[in-house]
């Protein structure tokens, strides 16, 4: 299984969304499967922020892009083809006032192209072409956001993430949240990071399946 793996948090060796994505490839990895990472820390390796010259360049026709622009798309097209050639994909960030963090968010400014990750068919209908891969968001939040709590109004993360990858075809995510971690209540934080774990050890199982099924089919294909 080749796996993109993307961290966003600001934090290093504290921080929770991480050490739990960590834990959750050392699980994939208990559960038999041959796991390839291909890593990338958007704290680190910031992806740009949307540009005049980008957002031109990205709705031009490849063939009628400049030499500029084509340098001004190639680390988007790098970031594209990373995403397309992976076989799953491990997103892990913390929640910021309520939404995703801002160097995320370019991450998917650059990975919302057309013509390589969505298409358009011949009617016009939008075609997202990353409904193959296997895809789990990772989140970590300070407040309880869970259904009945009464910050579940604010959860702005969920439904963007569903939306903006969705839209480049990517139709079932599992999402595995870790919440509430507030320091304040040091027992639901223990709590909370358990059930985490505990969820991610069910999704590292459900993709242990799909993923000797998928060698199994290929392997069939091939024969």
């Amino acid at each position: 299984m080749k796996l993109f793996h993307v961290d966003s948090s600001a934090k290093r060796e504290h921080s929770n969304s991480r050490a739990l994505s960590r834990q959750f490839i050392d699980t994939l990895r208990r559960q038999g499967v041959d796991v390839e990472v291909d890593y990338l820390d958007v704290t680190v390796d910031t992806p740009a922020h949307v540009t005049e010259a980008f957002a031109i360049a990205t709705y031009r026709a490849e063939s009628e892009r400049t030499a500029d622009m084509k340098t001004t798309l190639a680390a988007s097209d790098a970031l594209c083809r990373r995403l397309l050639e992976a076989d799953a994909l491990l997103f892990a960030m913390p929640m910021y006032n309520w939404s995703m963090p801002s160097v995320f968010k370019a991450f998917i400014d650059n990975v919302t192209r057309t013509g390589l990750t969505y298409k358009y068919s011949a009617d016009g209908q939008i075609i997202g072409q990353l409904s193959r891969q296997k895809v789990l968001f990772l989140t970590t939040r300070g407040a309880d956001l869970r259904a009945g709590s009464p910050f579940a109004s604010m959860d702005a993360l969920t439904p963007a993430l569903k939306a903006s990858f969705g839209f480049i075809g990517v139709g079932e995510p599992t999402f595995v949240d870790a919440q509430p971690l507030q320091f304040s209540d040091p027992q639901s934080r223990a709590e909370a990071l358990v059930r985490a774990q505990h969820e991610l050890a069910d999704v590292a199982a459900q993709w242990a399946v799909w993923e000797r099924e998928r060698i199994a089919g290929k392997e069939l294909i091939d024969a």
